[in-house]
């Protein structure tokens, strides 16, 4: 029985063929469980709360039992953004070499739509995951999200802001950490570093990795009193020894802080938006957290199929061929919903400005 190549699940499954780019926010501390993370709804279901650090009483034995409460936590339904970048193809682009195409020995207009489908694919996964990345970084730095939806390529829609917080409490954002001397002006960056473990420890969550913006990391390597501690032969404070564990994401050592190993990433990654370059992660920031504290989530996609009906899709991405026999031109979307949030309540702390 032949089949429709550009059907939406044909298309669907030729995107869960592609082989995702590593990325390290996304990967290391928001991955995705399929079976709980991806939601047959418009809005999908956040769930937080703080760790449970009460301990049980002891009880006089004829007195039975001693009753207690549940912990609390605090449930939202949130509607997460729409992300549908999309890819013309022409009569023109069918009529033109391929990227790597032999000059003498061409390929056919068909088997070029083909690679170009393929190929349009694999551009539309990069650039959501690349997105993707930015908004994992955007909620730990922030402790939530903001941004513009677009209506077009030029014209700002909806504004969308989530904190994961209470915006309105006087206390302000539990995950912000104020550096009251920089380190590269006679501040102690072990004393702050060591305090912004404390703050998740006492709260009952894992603190083992030390994320750096570029600044704060050649300010570490070159730390003439790290360098003489570490040179002691006699005290084992951590190592140094810089190596690339993800694209633009190096390794840069493990260093022990008041009896807390952390293991040190320096952010080096760019992304560009509007023809702007930016950094993935300020290059003048630090941040302690630990892995798989948060985990993005993903709403239903619905939209209208050749049929003329909407249908509707529970999958991280949800592809749409459209043709125009009017123009011979057709058109590739990926659409997809997803959203960062976190486990537990502050599961991360954000110091900004530690250098500079």
């Amino acid at each position: 029985m032949p089949f429709n190549i550009f059907d939406t699940y044909y298309l669907a499954g030729m995107v869960q063929e592609i082989v995702p780019a590593q990325s390290f926010f996304l990967d290391r501390y928001f991955p995705t469980n399929t079976a709980t993370d991806i939601f047959d709804s418009n809005k999908v279901l956040v769930e937080y709360r703080d760790r449970d650090r009460a301990m049980a009483p002891f009880v006089v034995r004829r007195a039975g039992d001693i009753p207690i409460a549940r912990g609390g936590y605090e449930i939202h339904e949130i509607e997460p953004t729409y992300i549908a970048p999309s890819r013309m193809l022409t009569m023109d682009d069918l009529q033109r070499r391929g990227f790597g195409e032999a000059l003498i020995v061409g390929s056919t207009p068909q088997q070029r739509a083909q690679a170009l489908q393929v190929q349009d694919l694999e551009d539309l996964e990069n650039r959501i995951r690349r997105r993707e990345e930015w908004m994992a970084a955007q909620t730990m730095i922030n402790n939530g999200l903001t941004f513009e939806a677009l209506i077009d390529n030029g014209e700002a829609g909806e504004p969308y802001d989530i904190y994961f917080y209470d915006t309105t409490s006087e206390e302000g954002n539990p995950a912000l950490y104020t550096v009251e001397t920089k380190w590269d002006n006679g501040g102690d960056f072990r004393t702050d570093i060591e305090a912004m473990v404390n703050d998740l420890l006492d709260r009952g969550l894992p603190a083992t990795d030390l994320i750096v913006g570029t600044d704060v990391a050649a300010m570490i390597q070159d730390d003439e009193k790290l360098l003489t501690i570490l040179d002691n032969r006699r005290a084992e404070y951590g190592r140094l020894a810089p190596d690339v564990r993800y694209p633009g994401v190096a390794w840069i050592g493990n260093l022990n802080f008041g009896g807390t190993d952390l293991d040190i990433y320096a952010v080096r990654e760019t992304v560009v938006e509007n023809g702007v370059t930016t950094r993935l992660f300020p290059s003048t920031s630090a941040m302690v957290t630990a892995p798989n504290c948060g985990h993005m989530m993903y709403g239903r996609i619905d939209q209208m199929e050749d049929d003329q009906q909407i249908h509707s899709y529970a999958m991280k991405r949800v592809p749409k061929f459209v043709a125009d026999k009017k123009t011979d031109s057709r058109s590739l979307r990926l659409a997809s919903r997803p959203l960062a949030a976190p486990y537990c309540k502050a599961p991360w702390i954000y110091a900004p400005d530690c250098v500079g």
